[in-house]
């Protein structure tokens, strides 16, 4: 029998990517979004479709052997300043219904919660991330995402298999607004080449790894035989600037780089130097390892956006 898969958020950045690898991969994906009908560009690649508000409750009629990767939730840090109670409410909201429902169903597979690498605490020098590092509440976002791993853990101790996945930034094609990237390209693709262009602090490096491998990593962790660990990171292993970034977009463009003019608003004094995550455990209990180059991506993401 073809193995099954559920995803939440199935419209989202990275539900789009995910159901279509999962597809090609051969599972039969079920999506669940709050829109009452499929986007038109995910028929393709579902098996079936549910429309839900999941901070209400979780869906009946799915298939209880099936896996779940559980992506739906607010999943921006910025914003989360201005609406605190949102986020922790809302992404909690989720996941308890979600819990709640399998538990009742006799769910049998395995859920993958994904969190987010931006639980660790800053700390000295260029040192990765391990799964090990201590966690800090440095944003209402961040809270939201530890509590969704408690309530993981709680439900492990119900009977559900939960593993947790910690991505660190992911981008490519089709990412929507309040993202770096997208909002670089926008700012390029608006402004004359000589027009400066107003950013944050740019010199900040980032561990940024293609959604499609994001993708790949989540499908791994859902169908991997046996896992020996509850938490994994998902990340490249190595750091981008935002520098780079708008260098590699602007030649992408065949345009120069353009003057910068910074904007203190837009700048976190406590945002750390350097952020790299190391996903060695995922890449021991999986075989999983990110496989589209950096160049890639910035390509693949400027002809999406043509």
């Amino acid at each position: 029998m073809t193995r099954r898969l559920v995803v939440t958020g199935v419209d989202g950045f990275v539900g789009r990517h995910l159901a279509r690898i999962a597809a090609e991969s051969g599972l039969d994906v079920f999506g669940i979004s709050r829109n009452p009908e499929p986007d038109p560009d995910l028929l393709a690649t579902l098996a079936g479709y549910t429309g839900a508000d999941l901070r209400q409750e979780w869906p009946q009629g799915l298939p209880q052997d099936a896996d779940v990767i559980h992506l739906a939730g607010l999943a921006a840090v910025g914003p989360s300043f201005d609406r605190p109670q949102d986020y922790i409410a809302g992404n909690s909201a989720i996941v308890t219904n979600m819990c709640e429902g399998l538990v009742a169903s006799g769910f049998t597979g395995r859920v993958v919660g994904v969190s987010t690498g931006a639980v660790y605490a800053q700390k000295e020098g260029e040192d990765p991330r391990t799964e090990r590092d201590a966690v800090a509440y440095t944003s209402p976002y961040v809270v939201s995402k530890i509590l969704v791993e408690n309530l993981l853990a709680y439900y492990s101790r119900r009977g559900l298999r939960t593993v947790v996945a910690r991505p660190f930034n992911h981008i490519g094609p089709h990412q929507g607004p309040g993202f770096l990237l997208p909002d670089l390209l926008r700012q390029l693709r608006s402004s004359p080449p000589d027009r400066p262009l107003r950013v944050g602090n740019l010199e900040t490096r980032r561990d940024y790894t293609d959604v499609r491998d994001v993708a790949r990593a989540y499908v791994a962790l859902a169908t991997a035989p046996e896992l020996t660990h509850d938490v994994y990171n998902v990340a490249s292993g190595s750091s981008h600037s935002g520098l780079e970034i708008l260098e590699a977009l602007s030649a992408a463009l065949g345009r120069p780089t353009p003057p910068l003019e910074v904007d203190e608003s837009l700048i976190r004094a406590t945002d750390p130097p350097i952020i790299v995550g190391d996903a060695s455990r995922l890449r021991s209990d999986t075989g999983w390892s990110p496989t589209v180059p950096f160049a890639a991506t910035i390509a693949d993401t400027v002809a999406a956006a043509s």
